[in-house]
Formats: structure tokens, sequence, C-alpha cells
């Protein structure tokens, strides 16, 4: 789509962007080639009004700060970066005046449809925590196959900074619960929609645990895809009713499952998944989903099954980022619920762990992870807490710890973190020191891929080596 007559609003409405990161300067780019002439308004912070106006060299475009009274009424659309939340009193006295609140998702969607509304050849996937690596492992056997492929959306690269390209055949799209009801809200219906799992998580953004639920699952619900794909063992899943869908479930005997380490597509058995690399057998359980939406899409998988073999881990998600005095530093700063980080201490089940967790405090329950502790399905040798929610993480699971022998200390930062497991696995005569925080970074860090560099740092191995994100883009 490149002409203005095809944009959402009419020319007289007044336009506003609300942030100024990689998915805003995506969306300022993508309506200024539209409408070169167009007038818009941005709100940033009042930490980067200065440099951002200083930065913007565009007579047509005003700059100005949010601030908690900013009235948004005067604007018709304004186009906001997926992680401002829509829950505060400023959106939603706007909203009743009519304003509408969107972001590149939106956008995106409504331009790439065809005339039926449908995202042909394209596959969805959200899910609380496992999408991106089923959406990279998606996209990296769709091209071991022979097929290009785009690999797109919040694993990395905004839908807005796509180019146009006649030559792709499947778009793999990444979306996070931030923007799922953008696109159901577009009128798109994906071909392929694939959610892996929903637990709470973001519960400030989305103003609790039902809306986040609502929100995640608008993807199946509202979007109305062509072909849910589903994950067997997620009973908030599998209750769904879905009537415009044609439902196919993984992870159950008569689709791709495993059976221990073995992976099996009904009765026959297809490949051993114990030397791929994908940590953990939830991420196995991610490669039951990636072959079930390209089943979906009308492609044979199993001839695809075995290149998962050379599929290159995500950073930042059970990164194992080397070995040093029989100590292995495993970066899994992504994980930020209590539900990962039990998922990656499963991981280590024979050796002995120091696990490190904590950051910002928005709400999670960790009583789960506490009783997981007491009932010895986890037993790390150390766990440290750090951060805002630090404190109170401790306090949740000492109960638990001290039943078990587990040690537990508490730490300023992650400095200090990081010293304490690394001494208690020096100590142990070897094993891992884990970064899992089962939390946000914004306490502290810009976001999780910040957090995970200055780990990476404080184990002595290059930042900027290890959160790289391979295959963005179209190949």
């Amino acid at each position: 789509m490149t002409d203005a007559a095809a944009m959402p609003w009419s020319a007289d409405d007044r336009i506003a962007l609300w942030g100024w990161g990689h998915e805003g300067r995506a969306a300022y780019a993508w309506i200024r080639v539209r409408e070169p002439q167009r007038a818009l308004q941005l709100f940033v912070t009042p930490a980067e009004l200065e440099s951002v106006a200083a930065e913007i060299e565009d007579p047509l475009l005003s700059v100005s700060a949010f601030e908690s009274g900013t009235d948004f009424s005067p604007y018709a659309w304004v186009i906001k970066s997926p992680g401002i939340s829509p829950n505060q009193p400023a959106v939603q006295a706007a909203i009743k005046n009519g304003t509408r609140f969107v972001g590149g998702t939106y956008l995106w969607a409504r331009a790439a449809r065809e005339q039926s509304n449908v995202l042909a050849n394209t596959i969805c996937v959200t899910g609380t925590k496992g999408k991106s690596t089923t959406s990279a492992l998606t996209a990296h056997l769709l091209r071991c196959g022979g097929y290009r492929t785009l690999l797109a959306g919040n694993i990395g690269m905004p839908l807005l900074a796509v180019p146009d390209d006649a030559t792709v055949q499947y778009r793999v799209i990444e979306l996070s619960s931030y923007q799922t009801r953008d696109l159901a809200d577009s009128g798109a219906h994906p071909a392929v929609a694939v959610v892996v799992n929903v637990f709470p998580e973001h519960l400030d953004w989305h103003g609790g645990e039902a809306q986040y639920v609502a929100d995640k699952l608008t993807l199946l619900t509202q979007a109305a895809p062509h072909v849910a794909v589903i994950n067997a063992a997620d009973v908030r899943l599998t209750a769904l009713e879905l009537p415009d869908s044609r439902v196919v479930q993984y992870g159950n005997p008569q689709g791709w499952h495993l059976r221990g380490d073995l992976l099996f597509k009904g009765d026959r058995q297809v490949m051993d998944t114990k030397d791929l690399p994908l940590p953990g057998r939830h991420n196995r359980g991610n490669l039951c989903a990636a072959l079930t939406a390209i089943e979906a899409l009308g492609i044979a998988a199993e001839p695809l099954a075995s290149h998962a073999a050379s599929f290159m881990p995500l950073p930042n998600r059970l990164q194992t980022m080397g070995a040093r005095d029989g100590v292995r530093y495993v970066n899994d700063s992504i994980a930020t619920t209590p539900h990962a980080t039990l998922a990656a201490l499963s991981c280590y089940p024979d050796v002995p762990v120091a696990v490190i967790v904590g950051g910002h405090d928005r709400g999670l329950d960790w009583s789960g992870f506490a009783l997981a502790i007491e009932q010895g399905q986890a037993h790390p040798v150390q766990i440290v807490t750090m951060g805002q929610k630090g404190p109170q993480i401790a306090d949740e699971i000492q109960t638990a710890c001290n039943a078990q022998g587990v040690k537990l200390d508490r730490a300023k930062d992650l400095a200090h973190a990081f010293a304490i497991a690394e001494q208690a696995v020096v100590q142990a005569g070897g094993g891992v020191v884990l970064m899992s925080p089962g939390a946000p970074s914004f306490d502290a860090y810009r976001d999780y891929v910040e957090r995970g560099k200055h780990f990476a740092q404080l184990a002595g191995f290059d930042p900027d080596r290890i959160s790289s994100i391979q295959g963005l883009g179209i190949a």
C-alpha cells in the first residue's frame, strides 16, 4: 500500500505518534513515505524531549513531552509504541472522546491483508513464553525447505520496517500481548495463528490477569484465523470455542508430540531431539508447534524436521554463553515470570545450579515457585534475589528454601548477585550460574537485552556478540 487513500484516517484527521523507539521511528517513516505533506505530532518522555527535538529535521513534525495530564482528545488517531499501556487516565479520557489508539501492527495488518481480509501465507505466533523461539524456528525450517520467508514483529523487527518484497512466499510474525489486540482490531485474519501457552504476565500493562488473557487470546477469538494451532497441554487454550477456525492441537498423541526425547507425528517416530540446540523440554515442544504450523500452511513438515539441528538458538533465552573452570554461564534474561524460571531450572536437573531472580515488581505471585522448591521439583544449590521485587521473592520462598536446604541470599543489584551465585557454584565444584530473573528488567535496565548484556560482561563474555538475533527480515 503506497497511497494516502488507503490509510485508515481521513485527510482532515489530526494524527499523533507516541513513543520514539524502534516502533515509533518505523511508524513515522511508514507514514511519511505515504503522506509526505501531513502534519504530525510526536509525544516523547520529558527526558527525551530535548534530544529528540534536536534530532528531527521535519518542519511538519512537532515534538512535545507526554505528561500525566496530556490531552489526546484533539487527535483522531494516536499511533503508540507497543509498550505504552492503554490503561491510563489520559488514554481512557481520549477514547471516550473518540480518539483511536493503535500500534504499528494495526497499520501493517490493514496494509498486508488481501481483499478477503486474509493475511495469506502468514503464520502469527504468540504465547506467554516460547513465542520467539517458535517464530524463529518456524522461519528457519521454512527457509531450509527452500521457501523465501519473512521473520518480523515483536522478535526484533518492527512490522512497519519490513520492506516491500514480492518474492516473499511466507511470513512468520511474532506478536506480543501488546500487539494481538491490534491485529484483531485491524480486521485481518491470519492464515495460521499459533498460541503456545498462556499464563499471567504483563499484568500492570493490561490491568489484571483476566484482561491479559483476553488480550492475548484475541489472536484466536477475534482475529479468526483460518487455522488455530494450540498447545494441547494448556487448558485455557483447549477450552476455547473457535467456530470460525479449524483447530489443530500439538502435544497430543494424534499430532506432533514428544515421548521422552523422541519426536513423533501421531504413531510415527520421526527423530531423537536430545541433541538439538533447543535447551529444555519446553523448547523442544516449540518444535512441535512449528511443525504443526508449517503443516497448517499445506506444506509437508516431516522432511523439514531434521533441519532443527542447524537452528541458531536465540540470545537471552537459556543461552549458554560459555564455560570457564567448570562453571557454565547461562543467560535467560527473557524470563520474566516465575513459571519461566522453573522451566529454566528443569533444564539442569543433575548439576549444581545457582539461580539469580528478581527485577521490576509487577505483582506476580511467587507462591507456585515456592511450592516447587518445597516439593523438590526444583532444587538449586543457591537462589539469589535482586532488584525491586527481590525482597518480596525472598520472603515468599524463605520457608521452602529452609525446608529443602537451598541457600538463599539477597543482593542489592545484579553485580552483587552474580558474585554470590558464582562463588556458590565454585564451592559446589562446578555447575551452572543461571540468570533467569522471573521478573521484568526495567527497574534497573532499559530492557531484558541490556540486562543480558550486563550479565555477559560480569561473566567475562562479549555482550554484543551474545545479543544479536540471526534471521530477522527476509531470507
